[in-house]
């Protein structure tokens, strides 16, 4: 998971106790770092619509007429385009011979399909977020029998299936009369069916809810002109939703009481909200057999609903018999402190990995490594007692922002189409290799470039009929978005394919923990190590245009470090390893032997280090001369020790709000040797 040395404040230094036979180590609390049975797995993120058009049956959903009725209009890049769930299944083997293990779909339900806006123009939801009924499949994609088809021919080829869920929002069916500017809690506080005002934060997710008047309670009265349209029927009710108005920036309170981009804004503090989402969501698991969820605009719902949904949706699919069941959110920020509150504060079992998208588009566009180690340096933030960084989504572009080529060509204008391929390449590499769960999106593996994001970036897979897509260059081939592009033999597919093979040939890129190693200039470097083995794997990339020797820092001095990708010569290592590693590339050396352990047990010592500006203690776990441990921290909560989470690289580290009269850290090493500290 990390990280560069930094100096550490000792508030407090207790004496450490000597290992294991000082019969104060404490082994029960000692733990492993947590992984998931998803950790390290490839993801692929596909648009239904813009995927494979294996039925043209159902290309206007089943209803004649024009756009403006059905949504379908092919050569518009705003309207549904005809891929459906027939060409997603016929295109299983394309997914698995690029070595995908879970495939992302966009949300396929139901949706509102046209949105008219007159002399503004008009747009179809082919996207799939602007859910009207939850409970069935939007017929422009297909039916549940098709849907439950390609499920069941992904789990045949060992790939799971996500479904993208909204849990905060749907179709914008309420209206207001007027003009509907955002109005704060401040200058119209909801009130109850009496009038009587409160405070929302104060009653979320808790019994005893107040009872709401649509004519008196919010500061808009809310209009529904269909109200039988939503399903299931709960969702009818319009005091079920924020009704505050339009949120004109996506910040501060406006974030989650306001209606996102028109789009409907449920009340997720009211129990009615989330024992109704719980219940659709469960539902899913039964029907379709799925894998797990990837959860929309995670940050613009409140904690509460985290707190009690995702755990509700995982313990539903263990009961299922699918203890591996996975959720993922969207926090749109590249600031650690807040992705990394949803996995703790809100419960969420992870997040995309917005920050690591942020500094890798920096660093592939030369811009230096400084903000790759400024991420591994954050990783404990997200370390509790049952998640930490490691089960991160990863990802260097997806359907909202736009593509890693994109991106490249707009930081890099001039670049060469060699250049520009060699340093989507670098990223693939970065991607694949990082701690994490890598999402390519799709059309990335056929060098689907375009000239920005949202609809610019959703291009068709099946030769397309948009002007604007239809000559865009594409990385490493002389096809265009007019062709057919499912082609296994580009360049990018086959690198995919081959990065997809390399890591799943060798655990320790699921289970090796991440050691920040190197971060200068153009020239990043990690250690992944594999607790099992002991065998240290360093990876090196150079963003650089010209070749650089470097001297990286591992764990041992005088063991042999082969490069193993590409295969080339070996190295011994003197407290570090001298290297030259080639422009735009990366290279992975892996030790000879496991490295050598301490010669006695651990024997750290426990300090608080500085506070986080969101309210977060910092405990710092020193271990001298350990080349592999794990660090368990825990509290004395009314007496007893409650577990805050392991850290399995150094600096050791837990952030935490939990208010203890006292701290242990708990630290094993490899060969199960314990030590630990109190503070």
């Amino acid at each position: 998971m990390k990280k560069t040395a930094a100096a550490f404040a000792a508030l407090a230094l207790l004496t450490a106790v000597q290992p294991a036979d000082a019969g104060t180590a404490e082994p029960d609390l000692a733990r492993d770092s947590a992984r998931t049975g998803l950790s390290g797995v490839p993801f692929y993120m596909v648009m239904i619509d813009r995927f494979a058009n294996g039925d043209p049956g159902n290309d206007q959903g089943g209803v004649p007429g024009g756009r403006l009725v059905n949504g379908y209009d092919p050569t518009d890049k705003q309207f549904f385009h005809g891929g459906d769930l027939a060409g997603l299944s016929s295109k299983v083997d394309y997914l698995a011979g690029l070595g995908v293990k879970a495939v992302w779909v966009n949300p396929p339900f139901r949706n509102r399909w046209v949105v008219d806006l007159g002399a503004g123009g008009a747009f179809a939801a082919y996207h799939g977020y602007a859910i009207t009924d939850f409970t069935s499949f939007d017929p422009h994609f297909g039916t549940a029998a098709q849907m439950r088809t390609f499920v069941d021919k992904a789990h045949a080829r060992g790939i799971k299936v996500f479904f993208d869920i909204t849990a905060g929002y749907t179709a914008d069916v309420i209206t207001f009369e007027g003009a509907h500017p955002y109005k704060t809690l401040a200058e119209a506080p909801y009130k109850d069916a009496n009038g009587k005002p409160f405070d929302i934060t104060a009653v979320a997710g808790r019994p005893g809810f107040p009872k709401l008047s649509a004519e008196t309670s919010f500061p808009y009265q809310p209009i529904t002109n269909d109200p039988t349209l939503k399903k299931p029927a709960w969702l009818n009710d319009p005091t079920l939703y924020h009704n505050r108005g339009d949120a004109a920036v996506f910040e501060g309170e406006q974030l989650e009481y306001g209606d996102f981009f028109g789009l409907d804004d449920l009340m997720t503090e009211h129990p009615r909200v989330v024992a109704g989402m719980e219940r659709i969501y469960s539902s899913w698991i039964d029907t379709m057999n799925i894998d797990g969820y990837r959860v929309d605009t995670t940050k613009h719902v409140n904690d509460e609903f985290w707190q009690a949904f995702a755990p509700a949706i995982q313990q539903h699919a263990v009961a299922k018999g699918k203890k591996d069941f996975f959720v993922f959110g969207e926090v749109y920020s590249g600031d650690p402190l807040l992705t990394s509150h949803y996995t703790t504060d809100a419960k969420m079992p992870a997040v995309l990995d917005f920050p690591f998208q942020g500094a890798a588009r920096s660093f592939l566009a030369g811009k230096g490594a400084a903000g790759l180690a400024s991420v591994a340096d954050a990783d404990d933030l997200y370390t509790d007692a049952d998640s930490n960084a490691y089960s991160l989504t990863t990802f260097v572009g997806n359907h909202d922002m736009g593509r890693l080529s994109t991106m490249l060509q707009q930081d890099r204008p001039g670049m060469t189409e060699q250049e520009w391929l060699a340093r989507v390449k670098l990223g693939n590499e970065l991607l694949y290799l990082w701690r994490g769960n890598p999402v390519v999106y799709y059309g990335d593996e056929q060098g689907f470039a375009g000239v920005g994001g949202d609809a610019e970036a959703r291009q068709d897979m099946f030769p397309s009929k948009v002007p604007d897509f239809i000559n865009q260059d594409q990385v490493g081939t002389d096809r265009t978005p007019g062709d057919d592009n499912f082609d296994p033999n580009h360049p990018l597919y086959q690198q995919i394919a081959d990065l997809a093979h390399f890591t799943a040939a060798d655990p320790v890129w699921k289970r090796g923990n991440q050691v920040m190693r190197l971060a200068d200039g153009d020239v990043v470097a990690f250690s992944r190590i594999d607790r099992p083995t002991g065998r240290e794997y360093v990876v090196i990339a150079n963003a650089g245009t010209v070749a650089k020797t470097v001297d990286i820092p591992v764990g041992a001095s005088g063991l042999r470090y082969d490069q193993i990708r590409p295969q080339g010569p070996a190295t011994t290592a003197q407290g570090s390893i001298r290297v030259n590693v080639p422009p735009l590339s990366a290279a992975v050396y892996r030790s000879s032997k496991p490295l050598p352990p301490a010669a006695t047990g651990p024997r750290p010592t426990l300090t608080e280090g500085t506070p986080t500006t969101d309210g977060r203690t910092e405990l710092v776990a020193t271990v001298p001369n350990e080349p592999y441990a794990q660090a368990t921290f825990a509290a004395r909560i009314n007496g007893h020790w409650t577990v805050l989470g392991t850290d399995d690289a150094a600096p050791y580290r837990i952030y935490t709000k939990t208010n203890a009269t006292e701290f242990r850290v708990v630290v094993k090493d490899r060969q199960g040797r314990t030590g630990a500290a109190n503070l």
